[in-house]
């Protein structure tokens, strides 16, 4: 069995990550799928979600949104419609995002405006949850 997955992950903007991992655990629509080296060949929808991936005992964590995953025995490559590291998320900022669609939802409306509200709390929940995650380690 192969020691290494190359995890690649691209945005329509960009490669944002493109690194030799030990695991990847991904959001997947049907749930959560975690790929070590070796694994099969597979396709895989993407719901907002974590996506962790482990180099040695060190777990790095990044939020997708929504996009697909492709596996391959050495390589998993995430196609995310929006992906951001944990470093890169200003935890003030996803904070103020949380409040800001919790407003919206008690607000009311028509069902499309409180289902986008919806969706928006949930980004801004999982963003503001990996930000402080990566806060705590560094």
């Amino acid at each position: 069995m192969p020691g290494k997955l190359l995890l690649e992950v691209v945005t329509p903007d960009h490669l944002l990550l493109s690194k030799e991992v030990d695991e990847v655990i991904a959001p997947g629509t049907e749930g959560e799928f975690g790929v070590l080296p070796g694994h099969c060949h597979f396709l895989s929808t993407l719901k907002i979600g974590e996506l962790r991936y482990r180099v040695g005992d060190v777990i790095e964590y990044m939020s997708v949104l929504w996009g697909f995953a492709e596996v391959t025995p050495k390589k998993v490559t995430i196609l995310a419609e929006i992906a951001e590291k944990a470093e890169d998320i200003d935890v003030e900022r996803a904070q103020a995002a949380v409040e800001e669609a919790e407003r919206q939802l008690e607000m009311g409306g028509l069902p499309s405006e409180l289902k986008e509200a919806q969706i928006s709390l949930e980004k801004a929940r999982l963003r503001k949850k990996i930000a402080e995650r990566d806060r705590r380690r560094h």
